[in-house]
């Protein structure tokens, strides 16, 4: 329906097009509220009168909404003015109710009830695998209780011997719990976790004291551990019926089994760093097609070192992060890394060419866009980290080595390269191959020799003097590669190293902080991997070390990250990536 004509002088009553007055229709509906007492439920009763007027009253009801009377909501503007002044102090009450008390009372008692829920803790009970991959998840559960069963103190006795890491992370928990129930006079009552100085663990441990069984199926079988927690969370159910028991554990059959019992089961978050993969940070930005448009105003530019920089002025600066490869494939090409950023204006640096062959490291040059940006950070003598991501056949390991190569026997920036991988056992021993660490480590070190044969071949191919030459070549460059294992890392530093972790996804936070420390004065640190495939257990693409670090590096000035997408290994091994 059209609105009415707006009134030509003060007063005048407004009108429909079928001529039927609205003042009268209002007042009407006011005299049909009155007798209803001033509540929230005012509103709905009156607004479905007004469909015919529809935006313009609804407009004036809430301007005039915090007047004294219900029935100014239909004032003409001119009328309600003057009033004002003199009513303003007087409204106050009685527009809470009947205007605003009507958006905010009613949500209101929701979100009391929401809150109130949680009052009421959850208890969660933790499976030995999850103490084992995480010390610290006594403490990560914040306001809600946990709940440690017999057999998972079992477990973790049988578990705390040995050098491994999960022998180290069982030796820890028992350390903490000894420090928690001690000086404990009524263990029931639960332990504060806050105990130890952990002011986020706002929950209680309990332990179990008594014994608490619980009818299973006659299927399981009452000896296997994992069935004992079970019965722990089916008794724990029936003996707090007004609490959440939630089994908390990494075991994926276990989970299982739990939901098919129907009892509750979650597998545990908090190690992780990203939730999505996807979100993981690649180095690497695409700039928008009106990129110029909106960044080009006030550009500066100079020279520096052979490189050209830009100080560019735009919203898309605050974005970036130091040491971010960006690009735009437009009219006016730009391959550049970002060296500074404050607010909204950031420092961009021009690239070197490395995809020409007169810029090649070692007779390699980057075949793509982020092979380019790869080989400029590893050619950078200020980046003291970099990782390289990206799945087999993209050309991690071969740039690393090239670049580590040129500046060992060239550029004699270093004095040596030292690669180290994960052996699948992590931590583990070696084994019963023969020889000196190194030759135990050569079987696990293809990808090196793979690699050492392509350098090898284009140096020889170049007429570096055949055969002999690429043999000589070839002893030259095994005595400045070493091979070495994860297990003797620790307590050691590195001068002058550049040092190549391959295989980092198998990685814990951990062990990759333990390895990256290892780095002294002058020592370069690389990592390499691939996040989708991870061997170790209880390692996600969210928990692995090298995801972690990713992550945290991420905006460092000397360090660089680039995400390889496009596999260069043959025609075959690309096409099998796909459709495979």
């Amino acid at each position: 329906m059209p609105l009415p004509k707006m009134p030509t002088r003060p007063a005048a009553i407004l009108s429909f097009p079928s001529g039927e007055p609205a003042r009268p229709a209002a007042r009407g509906k006011r005299t049909e509220a009155e007798p209803r007492p001033p509540s929230s439920t005012d509103i709905p009763d009156v607004q479905p009168q007004l469909e015919g007027i529809q935006a313009v009253p609804a407009r004036t009801a809430r301007k005039t909404s915090a007047k004294p009377k219900a029935g100014t909501l239909l004032t003409p503007a001119p009328q309600a003015a003057a009033p004002v002044v003199a009513r303003a102090p007087q409204p106050a009450p009685v527009p809470a109710p009947a205007a605003t008390g009507k958006a905010v009372a009613k949500p209101a008692p929701r979100r009391k009830a929401k809150s109130a829920g949680p009052e009421v803790a959850k208890l969660f009970v933790l499976d030995t695998n999850v103490l084992m991959h995480d010390p610290s998840s006594l403490f990560r559960f914040e306001e809600h209780d946990i709940f440690l069963p017999m057999i998972t103190l079992e477990e973790l006795d049988n578990h705390k011997k040995g050098m491994s890491e999960v022998a180290r992370n069982a030796r820890q928990v028992s350390r903490s719990l000894d420090e928690l129930v001690s000086d404990i006079g009524d263990m029931e009552a639960g332990i504060p976790l806050d105990k130890l100085g952990n002011r986020d663990a706002m929950g209680r441990l309990y332990l179990q004291t008594t014994l608490l069984s619980a009818s299973l199926p006659s299927g399981l079988p009452a000896g296997k551990a994992d069935n004992q927690i079970l019965g722990v969370v089916r008794a724990l159910q029936e003996r707090y019926p007004d609490r959440e028991v939630v089994l908390v554990s990494k075991d994926i059959n276990m989970r299982v089994k739990a939901r098919a019992l129907g009892l509750p089961a979650e597998d545990y978050f908090n190690d992780q760093v990203l939730e999505d993969s996807d979100l993981l940070y690649t180095g690497v930005l695409q700039l928008p097609d009106d990129f110029w448009d909106k960044h080009s105003k006030g550009m500066e530019s100079w020279q520096q070192g052979g490189s050209t920089f830009y100080r560019i002025t735009g919203p898309l600066c605050a974005q970036f992060a130091v040491n971010q490869f960006v690009y735009f494939e437009g009219s006016m090409p730009l391959y550049a890394q970002v060296k500074e950023v404050n607010g909204k204006t950031a420092v961009l640096q021009t690239l070197r060419e490395y995809t020409h062959s007169k810029n090649s490291v070692w007779g390699i040059t980057a075949r793509n866009r982020e092979q380019n940006f790869a080989l400029n950070l590893l050619m950078n003598p200020d980046c003291d980290f970099i990782s390289l991501l990206g799945q087999a056949g993209t050309g991690k390991t071969l740039l690393a080595l090239a670049a580590g190569l040129t500046q060992v026997l060239e550029t004699k920036r270093y004095t040596e390269i030292i690669m180290t991988r994960v052996t699948v056992p992590v931590g583990e021993d070696i084994g019963f191959l023969p020889g000196t660490e190194e030759e135990k480590m050569l079987p696990w070190m293809g990808a090196l020799e793979d690699n050492l044969d392509v350098l090898n071949m284009g140096d020889g191919e170049s007429g570096h003097g055949g055969d002999w030459g690429r043999a000589a070549t070839m002893d030259l460059i095994r005595s400045r590669v070493k091979v070495k294992s994860l297990n003797f890392m620790r307590g050691r530093t590195f001068l002058n190293k550049f040092l190549i972790i391959d295989e980092a996804q198998n990685l814990t936070p951990k062990q990759m902080k333990t390895l990256i420390t290892r780095a002294g004065p002058g020592t370069k640190v690389v990592c390499l991997g691939n996040i989708a495939q991870i061997d170790t257990p209880y390692l996600t693409e969210g928990s692995s070390g090298l995801t972690y670090v990713v992550d945290r590096f991420k905006g460092w000035p000397h360090s660089g990250h680039v995400t390889l997408q496009r596999g260069e290994r043959s025609r075959l091994a690309d096409y099998a990536a796909e459709v495979l």
